[in-house]
């Protein structure tokens, strides 16, 4: 085989090189290019620099914003990662109730996002929604759009129910990977069922779980529609996450310039805290191995 052969792989790689140019780079460098500009109107701006970048770094808003960003993703993660691998592992295995398990545990998944919002909505009224009316039957007083407790826990209850399912799907592909002569050899010498999961179970587990902890923190990271269609941001501003404090910027104020600056600084900070996650996640996995 000569080298032309061996580079006519290249011709099956250049659509995907240019459909990423489209959908991703050019963008990309469309918002870049708005970032370091003032936009008056479509043929009226001047060039700014790093200003937007400087302001946006000073906005005492959007601080609050990335804290209580940052907030929502590490209880997404500390509970959405330990009770989707629990209800992985109390999924039958084989059999009907496998295939039936799996696809009622999958229904969340195949609603949009947008609608995903209108039945919290519904399902959480005060008045007749079936588990707020449910609640104030109680005589414990509970309305996500007057109180920011309410509206963070109707909030979290939506993500985990929404998010869930992909955790526990991926953990059982890792679970039903594992070869039965491990759990065979951990029969014989009498383990326990929580070192099964400790020493068997959870290491092979490691590479969907790593997958698994990325994307759930990159999804509730830039996480938009729910909590719109949800609370709005409100009350106040008590859920008004990077996401929506951005559009609001963009869209409600106009702000094209600051907007995308800010946009710029928040595709960073994901990257950057994946890349963290990532790292330290291959170190646990080393650790363990050595």
């Amino acid at each position: 085989m000569n080298k032309w052969e061996d580079n006519k792989a290249w011709f099956l790689v250049i659509p995907v090189f240019l459909i990423v140019a489209v959908s991703a780079i050019l963008p990309l460098m469309t918002v870049v290019n708005y970032s370091l500009q003032d936009i008056f109107g479509p043929d009226n701006r001047v060039f700014v620099g790093t200003e937007w970048y400087l302001e946006a770094l000073t906005d005492h808003r959007l601080h609050a914003a990335f804290g209580r960003q940052l907030l929502f993703s590490g209880m997404v993660l500390l509970i959405e990662i330990p009770l989707g691998i629990m209800i992985a592992l109390l999924m039958p295995k084989r059999g009907w109730g496998a295939s039936l398990s799996l696809v009622l545990v999958a229904l969340p998944l195949l609603i949009p996002w947008n609608v995903i919002g209108t039945i919290w909505i519904i399902f959480m009224r005060p008045d007749i929604g079936l588990l707020g009316a449910a609640i104030n039957g109680l005589g414990i007083p509970f309305d996500h759009t007057a109180a920011s407790f309410d509206a963070w826990v109707t909030v979290m209850l939506m993500e985990v129910w929404h998010w869930t399912p992909l955790v526990v799907l991926m953990a059982y592909a890792g679970l039903q990977a594992i070869p039965e002569a491990y759990f065979q050899a951990a029969r014989i010498d009498g383990a326990s069922a929580w070192s099964v999961f400790r020493y068997i179970q959870l290491p092979k587990m490691r590479g969907v779980l790593t997958i698994a902890i990325l994307l759930r923190f990159m999804d509730s990271f830039l996480i938009y529609a729910e909590p719109f269609v949800l609370t709005g941001g409100g009350p106040g501003n008590s859920t008004t996450f990077l996401s929506i404090y951005l559009v609001k910027q963009a869209v409600g104020q106009f702000d094209l310039g600051p907007a995308a600056a800010f946009s710029i600084i928040y595709f960073l900070a994901v990257m950057f805290f994946c890349y963290i996650f990532y790292q330290a996640l291959l170190k646990v996995g080393t650790g363990d191995k050595s």
